[in-house]
């Protein structure tokens, strides 16, 4: 096959990518690993910026998110006996909305299928061939055994840390922190008992009280790397998130219902550098991981996108590479931002010491809770920075 832009991995980095350059006029193959049906079903992030809402209508996918999402003004902060709202509205001017990544990759598919454009699903054994030249290509397997080769003139990486994309660029550099807590994460058949998110610190560990509609409730707890899942019962699970959720203070309840998902995600930061090698760009998971605390993971993704669409239109209908050429550099300005935004939410949040740490993330948070500059810092970085960056 022959096309001008080669893309590895059909998750949102790589199809809004598709589809971006193909209302530019460009042509792409899409190549991923996995089925349809196992990518479509990922349960990962549900929290929206303002600017990847703005992004996503601009580009005709934004009709679902205004139907079915959910907007909101801001999150709960609590601590044992207090609950604060940050309002980022009132802080900064911009919202954030509910709407699940498995939304937007549907929203994707769709767009994708209308335009007539297929996926190489299941594929096997990808390879990138000859990035630093003008020429580079991709190998693969197709889902029917047959060998497979691409001829295009850029390939795009967005096949998350274990892609072959990221290993193709030499003397790359990375940066990784491990954290020594995971989440157990929870999807529940229960309306939201909360209109907004609930991130909560509590001396047994952190809890999120977050949803995906409002009939679809999504809850966190602060757990060791290794927990068993077996040891957590439902009933278990939902005692956990009473206690830390505060159920009882102030009239406050929270409504259990039929659990539908459980797992543990560890928590990490990963960023490698340089996004760009001559003809190779990285892109979402391919070039950085950040921990959900911070609700930035699938931003970022939307956010290289939004960087690198116009860069390669740019290289491949008019010939200049100026933006191509300072494209890692600007994606990373937002990407360590990120990383530092979602590194301090994690560590004001969980519990990850000893009593003097617990004491220092209480003044934190009260800190957050009280002061205008407080406030308004997190909301900035929340509701999230300009695109431009």
């Amino acid at each position: 096959m022959r096309t001008q832009v080669a893309i590895i991995g059909a998750g949102p980095s790589g199809l809004l990518l598709a589809h971006l350059l193909a209302a530019a006029g460009i042509d792409s193959v899409v190549v991923e690993r996995r089925s349809q049906e196992y990518v479509l079903a990922r349960i990962r992030a549900g929290v929206l910026e303002s600017s990847s809402v703005d992004l996503l209508r601009s580009a005709g996918l934004g009709e679902r998110v205004a139907r079915e999402g959910i907007e909101h003004r801001g999150i709960y902060l609590q601590w044992p006996h207090e609950r604060h709202h940050l309002d980022f509205v009132d802080l900064t001017g911009r919202s954030v909305w509910i709407y699940g990544q498995t939304e937007v990759q549907k929203d994707l598919v769709a767009a994708r299928t209308a335009a007539g454009q297929p996926v190489e699903y299941e594929v096997t054994d990808t390879a990138l061939h000859d990035v630093d030249t003008e020429r580079p290509y991709v190998t693969f397997v197709d889902a029917a055994g047959r060998p497979r080769r691409v001829d295009a003139d850029v390939i795009v990486g967005c096949d998350g840390s274990f892609g072959p994309s990221r290993g193709a660029i030499p003397a790359l550099q990375t940066w990784e922190r491990t954290y020594p807590f995971a989440w157990l994460g929870v999807l529940a058949a229960v309306p939201p008992s909360t209109d907004e998110l609930i991130y909560a610190w509590h001396p047994d560990g952190f809890a999120l009280h977050s949803m995906r509609s409002a009939a679809v409730s999504r809850f966190y707890l602060q757990v060791a790397p290794d927990e068993d899942l077996e040891q957590w019962s439902d009933q278990r699970i939902w005692d956990a998130l009473a206690v830390r959720l505060g159920h009882g203070e102030n009239g406050w309840q929270l409504a259990p219902g039929p659990i539908l998902e459980k797992s543990v995600l560890p928590m990490r930061s990963h960023v490698a550098t340089p996004m760009r090698h001559h003809r190779l760009f990285l892109a979402g998971d391919a070039a950085h991981i950040v921990p959900p605390t911070g609700a930035k993971g699938l931003n970022l993704a939307i956010a290289d996108v939004a960087l690198l669409a116009p860069a390669l239109s740019a290289l491949l209908l008019e010939h200049d590479d100026t933006l191509v050429a300072s494209y890692s550099e600007r994606a990373l300005q937002r990407v360590w931002r990120c990383t530092h935004f979602s590194w301090w939410m994690t560590t004001m949040l969980h519990r990850h010491g000893d009593e003097f740490d617990a004491q220092l993330q209480l003044a934190q948070l009260r800190w957050v809770t009280s002061s205008d500059a407080g406030g308004r810092g997190l909301a900035e970085n929340y509701a999230g920075l300009p695109l431009e960056l």
